[in-house]
Formats: structure tokens, sequence, C-alpha cells
């Protein structure tokens, strides 16, 4: 059996398909943390894939935040399944069970600790060298701690908290219990990149929850723990943690062992991250089971990269899946057809066999069933049925619609019509107008007064006069096209260019850093205060330990707001 955990940071890393980076770990249960979808965001090929059942929690207050999923071969479907640690969100008679006594939490906190979508439970049985056995996989993204928000940092201890309680109440039941994820603190100064850095590295409250959860922190050979370490671990288990760092128990020395790096430093590079994700176990499955664990840095796509452990041991698959499996969604239980389905013609054959499976025994012969489905034929002609009023007035009012669609066609022409400039309509010289013509012009109802109220003579010599003015002002704007035309071309060339570099400064030009003479980065501050939204440069090499050549230098410098 192989179980693998990943932070995905964001379910778009399986954009080149979900089902082929699945196949590519092999593993039999694959949990994946911050997939940042909610439920009506969530596709029927991320949900659905062949091979394997899924099962996931999402966030109820925020979009596109926390959330995780457990995905299961089908030779390893689980028994049960469930979401959240307190019990609030699972159905009666299909949870895991074992809540243990939730201590110190008010009516609203443990609804609130769930909303945010942080874990999956699901329950196998596997054959082991004692047997069949229970297991309880808790895959978990444990909340990180917001310097800037005291309140994170108490949802965190009360996660933490919560999950320690569910995890020793299903241990104690009889079921074997693998607590896996992001848990969002670095254990040991071994792995932190830089624990000098750090304020207060051992009194920080995360660590030292799990130094209160976890057991076997003296010093181990390189092949893992003895027979004498692992019975000394028991006994303090009595009064002290109750699991097992399963990557130091095989690799207690293994220094620059990370999971997570910062992206925005690019720290990956230089391998300054630290180990925050985990995979924990119950102390007797790893003494029994395990047989190798390790991390794969070398798997990108993401801030973390995956660990994976092997266990010695054979699942047995559900015969069904849990009811919260992804398959008993409504929106993916339905069998949905094809759009390409109505474009398909079904033959005659294949209409007449479905009704006839359709229709109850003996309540049609097939000779009934064929002239329902085709008219009766007379000599050359189709029987019609006689139209009703209503077809008629449909009828009608469909080929009205069509004339009109024509008679719209060809009024508007081709496409290209529309992008032709409209001509002016010209003025006729009042000697080549036709009698017809002027009397058609003073019928008109706009020019009749002024027809009327002066002579021929003198209406002859202003529409002259108009029509002078009109070219006379068409000319003029021709000029003043012309003219603007010519003033923007030496605009241009002109002073204007000087006049838009003395306003628009564009990005300063980046000073050389100190230690490796190479052009430094700009960066804004985005963090609120008196700095925020302030230019600074610095040095563009990866993010590292100082004693790192190729790392970060300290270059630091502002950039002046009149420059």
């Amino acid at each position: 059996m192989k179980i693998l955990t990943w932070n995905i940071n964001g379910i778009r890393t399986f954009k080149n398909g979900i089902k082929k980076i699945l196949d590519s770990f092999d593993a039999d249960i694959i949990c994946v943390q911050e997939t940042k979808v909610t439920r009506d965001l969530l596709d029927e090929k991320t949900a659905i894939v062949d091979g394997y059942n899924s099962y996931f929690s999402f966030s109820r207050g925020r979009s596109g935040y926390s959330g995780v999923a457990t995905y299961c071969k089908d030779t390893a479907t689980p028994f049960l399944a469930e979401e959240g640690l307190t019990g609030l969100l699972a159905n009666q008679g299909e949870a895991v069970g074992c809540y243990g006594v939730q201590v110190e939490l008010s009516s609203e906190e443990p609804l609130a600790l769930d909303n945010e979508g942080r874990a999956v439970i699901t329950q196998h049985h596997f054959i082991g060298k004692d047997g069949p056995q229970k297991l309880t996989v808790i895959n978990v993204y444990c909340p990180r701690a917001d310097p800037d928000k005291p309140e994170r940092k108490q949802y965190k201890l009360q996660f933490y908290q919560l999950l320690q309680c569910r995890a020793e109440a299903i241990l104690s039941s009889g079921s074997h219990v693998i607590v896996l994820g992001d848990v969002n603190t670095s254990h040991r100064p071994i792995d932190h990149c830089d624990p000098d850095d750090v304020d207060n590295f051992e009194d920080n409250p995360g660590r030292k929850w799990l130094d209160h959860f976890l057991f076997g922190t003296a010093e181990k050979t390189e092949n893992g723990n003895t027979e004498d370490e692992l019975t000394d671990i028991s006994q303090k288990s009595a009064s002290g943690g109750k699991f097992v760092d399963s990557f130091r128990h095989f690799h207690p020395k293994c220094s620059n062992a990370f999971t997570c790096w910062s992206t925005l430093t690019g720290a990956r590079q230089t391998n300054y991250g630290t180990r925050i994700d985990y995979i924990l176990a119950d102390h007797c499955l790893v003494k029994s089971a395990f047989f190798g664990v390790d991390i794969m840095p070398e798997v990108e796509g993401s801030d973390h990269c995956p660990v994976w452990a092997q266990l010695s041991c054979t699942l047995r698959s559900s015969p069904k899946c849990p009811p919260m499996c992804t398959r008993h969604m409504p929106e993916f239980t339905g069998r949905q057809q094809k759009l390409s389905r109505f474009f398909v013609k079904v033959s005659e054959k294949e209409r007449f066999s479905k009704v006839s499976e359709e229709s109850l025994p003996g309540s049609q012969d097939s000779g009934e069933i064929r002239e329902n489905l085709n008219p009766v034929v007379q000599g050359n002609s189709v029987a019609k049925k006689r139209p009703t009023c209503r077809e008629k007035d449909a009828n009608a009012s469909k080929a009205k619609r069509s004339n009109q669609m024509k008679t719209e066609g060809n009024a508007k022409g081709s496409l290209l019509a529309f992008f032709k400039p409209k001509q002016t309509p010209s003025i006729p010289s009042i000697g080549n107008l036709s009698p017809k013509q002027t009397k058609s012009s003073e019928d008109s109802p706009g020019s009749e007064s002024d027809v009327r109220s002066c002579p021929s003579d003198v209406q002859t010599e202003t529409n002259l006069s108009l029509v002078t003015e009109m070219e006379t002002e068409n000319q003029d704007e021709v000029e003043g096209e012309s003219t603007s035309i010519v003033k923007s071309k030496d605009c241009k060339k002109g002073p204007c260019t000087g006049f838009w570099k003395a306003v628009l400064h564009g990005p300063p030009q980046p000073p050389l850093c100190k230690s490796h003479n190479e052009p430094c980065v700009l960066r804004t501050v985005k963090k609120a205060g008196p700095n925020l939204g302030r230019q600074f440069f610095v040095c563009a090499c990866p993010q590292g330990h100082a004693s790192n050549p190729q790392a970060r230098c300290n270059f630091f410098a502002w950039v002046d707001k009149g420059k």
C-alpha cells in the first residue's frame, strides 16, 4: 500500500489532466490540500476520475480558499467517509464517529472550525501481519497563523486541539490512524531553513502542540528506531503524544529536507524552505507496517512538494462507495446526454425498436406502431392532418416573419454596407429642377410658408446662396481636416514629444546590487501601513541563506517619488 499527500495550491495544478498526474504517483490513497474550489465550481472531470473515487471538503465562507480532497483507487475504496472533524457536517449513520470530548470550545466554535473545508476522513480495511484491521486516514489542511491577525493564531490552536481530540478518539476505538497533510508548522530547527532568523523558535505555540502530539524526539539511528527505543516510546505515549513523524523515523538526521518554499522570492532555487507537510501515524502502525517514507522535491507545479509513505499491508476495497463520494452528488449522478446526440439522425428501425420496448405488452401491435410513426402514403402524396385554427395562425405569422426578414435583408444588403461611409445628399441646382420637383417642394409641409411668402426670383437667389454656403463649409471642413492632420504630424515631431516625456517618466532605471553587480528588481509595498504603495529595489537573486553566495544580498533602496 502506498499513500501520498500534496498541497497542490489550487486544483488548476492538474491542468494537463488529473488522471495522468494521479497515475504517475502510483499510490492507493492520494490526499491533496488547498484545492481552492467550491462545490458550485467543481467540474465533473475533477470530481469523477476513471479508476478513482474522490471525497471533497469545501470552504463555505470564502470562494477560492482552502479545501481538501482525497482520491482513492477503486481497489482501495473506503468503507466510510466523513467531512470535517466535529461531526456537524456528517449525516447520521454514515459517519466514521469517535469524536472524543471536545473541551474548551463554545457552541459556535466547532462549526467555525469545519466551515473552511480543512478535513476529510476516510476509513479503510486492510490485512496486515495481525489479520484484518481498520485504518482511518485524516487528510487535513491546518490553518496558518497570520501575524497581523491575532484571532487566527487562536483559531489555529483550536484546530490543533480538535484534530488531536478526534485522532486520539479514533485510535482508542481500535482503528489505526494516519494524520497527513499540510500542518503549517515546522517541528524542529532541522526542519527550517534558517531557525536563527525566527524569534523564539522553541516557544512557538504550534511547535509546543507538536511536541505534545508527537513522541520519539530522542536521537535515532539512520536506519530508524530500535526495538528498545520503540518500547520507550510506547511507555511515553501513555502520558504524552501517540503519533510518530514517519519521515523523521526513517531520516532522523536528514537536513535540507524541505517541502515548502516561497514562490515570490524564488526560494526553491536555493532550497530555502521549511518542512511543514507530514505523514503522522500511530507508533504501532509505524512499527508493524511502514517500511519507507520520503519527499519528492523534484515534483513542481505548487509551492509544496509531495510526501509519500509505503506500507506492507494490503487494502480491502469496499463493494460500494460511501455516500460522501462525489459520484453520489446530484449534479454528477444523472445520465447527461452529449450535445452531439442531438445532431445524430435516428433511423426508423431504432425508433421502432425503442417504441416497442417502451410500450406495454399487448397495447399495440407492430402494424399500429408503424402507422403512428409514419403517415399513410396515398399514391405519391402523404395524407396530412388538417391544420387547426391555431396552426393556421402560427403558419401565417411564420410566413409574415419570413417575408419581413427577406425585405429587410434586401434593404440592408451585404455586411460590408454597414462599413461604407454614408453619401451626403447633393443639392441639385435650381435650373435643373423639373416642374414636378418644384411642385413637390412647394407642397411639402415644411417649406410651404417660406415658398409662398417670397417671389420666385428671391427664392432662387436664396437657394443659390444656400448652396454656395454649404459648398464653402464643406471645403472649409476638408481644409480644416487636412490642416489638423498636418498639425498633428508636426506635434508628433515637435515639442509635444518632449512634453509627454516630461509628464510620463516611465519606470526608473534599476540600480546594480553591490554583491552581484546585477540590475535589481522593482517591488511595491502591499502591506498596510505608512509605506503602502511605495516602490523599492532589491537584489534580483533568489532568497537563500546568508552563507550562500548565489542567494539574494541585503541590497535595498527606496524609489524617490520625484524620479
